[in-house]
């Protein structure tokens, strides 16, 4: 590691472990105090210690909303009149070495004038869009690759190529926990495919920077609680293996792998007191469920996510992922888009309100978007659209950002980006900006080398800080 790492020596780094249960970092505390953000305290050198960013932030935390499949930008956040001018058009053109053609496709659905700002959005969003005046619309996003798998590694990790460390995993490791008795990183309901665990993981960062995935719904995390066991009995159950592996670490001098296990013994051990009252929503009144649309087909699926964002923010966790798949529409796109934009739309609105309620809007970072965006051109007799990664949208809200503004371009029919590109490797500087750190120095020493989250790419987009 190089001087401009976070003040942890590599032996501490280890002792976080890369088996067992050591990406959970959890602590026995009272119910009160779950929500609340208070935590026991811990060695200022523990992996999970919360340490100062380079310099003051703008977001305590970030809550990314991953839309997996490419939402079509051209139904949704960006605006195109000349669609509607050249439907059915045949078009023909190259751009960066690739080539595109089909015919140009009219979105299906009314775009309006929302919030003082007047930003275009659809009319699939009623509810989101009474906070036009927050969002910060990128219409200029661009990304590496038109494919599922390597656009979703390459949106969570910043590499196709190679494994590296998720986001979440290079936040945590640059700033550790607000709160010592929870994970620094939670995804709920993530994917199992298109890389998987692959989109939370630590890769060569020690495995207690590593996402904690959860589920949502009463089963947040499987076999929290112990079916027979009590907790005092437990402790001197973990205590005399604990024992025998520090006697072992004695005679081996220097293991990581021991020293992971007992790390994660530890975290996994404190964690049953914990997780079941973030986890808790039934004791929420049944207006803040009814607000986030939980109990309603359509939207009870993600409100619930929304809310358990919510209250893991509050209780300290610095980055939250919620997934919803179904959004790769080559065909079906007139009736499965306004399916997957009602399933949102009211619990993201009821986040965001949430979170104005509690003071926490304007310290909390929200990511939306997806692998890449959808073509302007038809597919399947103008009821879909292929992939695009040359344009598309993705938003920001909150944690720092202006909003009411919309930020690039796309061409006038929503192809490519032409104005204030932003690549995934812009995105990710900027959201470590907001969060008070350098992309430039926030690295790790790997292999001979010293690798960062952008690795020798990317630009803030200073344009869109408020």
């Amino acid at each position: 590691m190089n001087d401009n790492t976070p003040d942890l020596s590599r032996r501490q780094l280890l002792m976080a472990g890369s088996c067992g249960f050591g990406h959970l970092a959890f602590s026995g505390l009272a119910t009160q105090q779950a929500l609340a953000g208070q935590s026991t305290v811990i060695d200022k050198n523990h992996p999970l210690a919360q340490r100062k960013p380079h310099f003051a932030a703008r977001a305590k935390r970030v809550i990314f909303m991953f839309m997996q499949g490419g939402p079509t930008h051209v139904d949704t956040f960006d605006h195109k009149p000349e669609l509607k001018k050249q439907h059915g058009k045949q078009v023909n053109f190259s751009y960066d070495g690739k080539k595109f053609s089909g015919k140009l496709m009219e979105s299906p659905f009314k775009f309006n004038p929302c919030g003082k700002s007047g930003l275009m959005m659809s009319e699939l969003f009623p509810n989101l869009a009474k906070h036009a005046d927050d969002l910060c619309l990128i219409n200029s996003m661009h990304t590496a690759a038109p494919a599922h798998p390597q656009a979703t590694i390459f949106l969570h990790t910043g590499s196709v190529t190679f494994v590296r460390p998720s986001v979440g995993s290079w936040l945590v490791y640059g700033l550790g926990t607000q709160n010592q008795n929870m994970p620094g990183f939670v995804t709920i309901n993530p994917l199992n495919r298109l890389g998987g665990a692959q989109n939370y993981g630590a890769a060569f960062l020690p495995a207690a920077f590593q996402g904690t995935r959860i589920n949502a719904g009463s089963n947040a995390i499987p076999n929290i609680k112990h079916p027979s066991m009590s907790p005092s009995d437990q402790r001197k159950h973990v205590d005399l293996i604990q024992k025998m592996n520090r006697e072992l670490l004695e005679q081996k001098k220097v293991n990581t792998d021991i020293e992971g296990v007992i790390e994660s013994y530890e975290l996994a051990f404190r964690m049953q007191s914990t997780v079941p009252v973030v986890m808790d929503v039934g004791k929420e009144p049944q207006a803040v469920k009814e607000m986030y649309g939980i109990g309603q087909k359509e939207t009870s699926n993600f409100g619930l996510q929304c809310l358990m964002a919510r209250r893991l923010a509050e209780s300290g966790v610095r980055f939250i992922e919620v997934t919803l798949g179904g959004w790769d529409q080559h065909n079906g796109l007139k009736t499965r888009l306004p399916l997957n934009c009602r399933s949102i739309d009211k619990p993201i609105a009821a986040l965001m309100t949430d979170l104005k309620r509690r003071g926490m809007f304007d310290d909390t970072l929200i990511v939306w978007g997806g692998e890449f965006g959808r073509t302007p051109a038809e597919q399947n007799k103008f009821n879909g659209r292929k992939h695009n990664n040359t344009g598309y949208t993705m938003w920001m809200a909150g944690g720092g950002v202006k909003g009411g503004i919309r930020h690039g371009a796309t061409d006038p029919t929503g192809w490519t980006a032409v104005e204030n590109k932003v690549h995934i490797h812009d995105l990710h500087a900027t959201i470590l900006h907001l969060m008070g750190l350098d992309h430039t120095k926030l690295t790790y020493r790997y292999a001979g080398r010293d690798f960062r989250l952008t690795n020798v790419y990317g630009d803030v987009v200073h344009d869109i800080i408020a």
